[in-house]
């Protein structure tokens, strides 16, 4: 590596580090500008941003990974960048090309080439790429000028001393209505999940279970990740809806189910007062892979799965294919990995 950083990679958390530069680009008069690497992690911008009323906003999540040979390949960024373009055309902001986003991720991890995480640490570099509507404005409309940004961090594993199963409860709040805004990765729908995770976490559970919102009969999401359960005969279910945002990492754990393990794989209704049909259930998404969950409460019963202290046999095998991948261990499927050239 050109530089070294003090960093204790075995005891990083999730949480916000100043790197060293990040990708910025403006969208002002129809176009956008050629974009820049900048030292300056804040943003001036207009009191009357929309991006500050009426939450015209939207993000992506994904990571860099160092391999044992010391490489550094990012995992499916042109997903992130189809979803983040779905994203804008949903709140009427233009759309980022899927060449200059991969750029931009590519420009921030050369630049920021030393906080990529060893091999071996579990660690990786997280990506945060965000579009708000900016300028002057103050009625309910689109913005008529806009910022696209990416900025990273080191991140640790996330899980310390192995996965552990968590349990969750059934929320009372709705995550997203019915032909909403669930499908896509907008600052609203993050919003609204803060109490409904807060009132679980006073109960002691580690975030809450959503329901659909037009019957609260079918599971949607777990907190702000994707649900899946496996059945007796080992099949990987994963709810569909239209108000579910389209997991990278739940697409990603389908194809590892069929092709990587044999298994079946289905995308389907998850009725929540049958839940029995899972021996193992998990939760998916970029930040952990998959946390498994020891138990759902529903209507003041726990319904535990496998175990509440130990990860099942699937999701375990499930979990070590994906990460394999992810840090070049195993062999990806073609277009998955992009290795960052240094």
């Amino acid at each position: 590596m050109s530089k070294t950083v003090n960093i204790d990679w075995k005891t990083l958390g999730f949480k916000y580090i100043k790197t060293d530069l990040r990708y910025v680009a403006r969208w002002k008069e129809g176009r956008w500008d050629r974009g820049e690497l900048v030292e300056d992690n804040t943003l001036r911008i207009s009191e009357g941003s929309t991006a500050l009323h009426y939450g015209q906003t939207c993000f992506e999540g994904l990571k860099a990974y160092r391999t044992k040979e010391g490489k550094i390949q990012l995992f499916r960024p042109d997903a992130n960048a189809r979803r983040l373009q779905e994203s804008c055309r949903r709140l009427l902001m233009p759309e980022v090309p899927m060449e200059t986003f991969i750029d931009a991720c590519m420009q921030v991890v050369r630049a920021n080439e030393h906080y990529v995480p060893p091999y071996g640490t579990g660690a990786t570099l997280y990506l945060r790429p965000y579009m708000i509507g900016v300028g002057d404005n103050i009625g309910v409309a689109p913005a008529p000028e806009y910022i696209f940004s990416v900025f990273c961090i080191p991140v640790g594993a996330y899980f310390k001393g192995g996965m552990v199963p968590v349990n969750f409860t059934v929320s009372d709040h709705d995550r997203a209505a019915p032909h909403g805004t669930g499908a896509v990765k907008v600052g609203g729908n993050y919003a609204s999940s803060l109490m409904p995770h807060h009132l679980a976490a006073e109960k002691g559970f580690a975030d809450c279970i959503y329901l659909d919102p037009a019957t609260r009969t079918k599971i949607e999401e777990v907190g702000a990740a994707n649900f899946f359960g496996i059945t007796a005969d080992e099949t990987f279910v994963t709810p569909q809806s239209p108000s579910i945002l389209p997991s990278i990492t739940r697409a990603s754990l389908v194809r590892v189910a069929k092709d990587y393990l044999g298994m079946k794989a289905e995308e389907r209704d998850v009725y929540i007062d049958q839940l029995d049909q899972f021996t193992e259930a998990g939760a998916c998404g970029t930040a952990a892979v998959i946390t498994p969950i020891g138990g759902i409460e529903y209507k003041g019963q726990l319904h535990v799965f496998y175990s509440e202290k130990e990860v099942g046999p699937v999701t375990k095998k499930l979990y070590d294919t994906l990460c394999g991948i992810q840090f070049g261990e195993k062999e990806a499927p073609e277009g998955w990995i992009y290795e960052v050239e240094i």
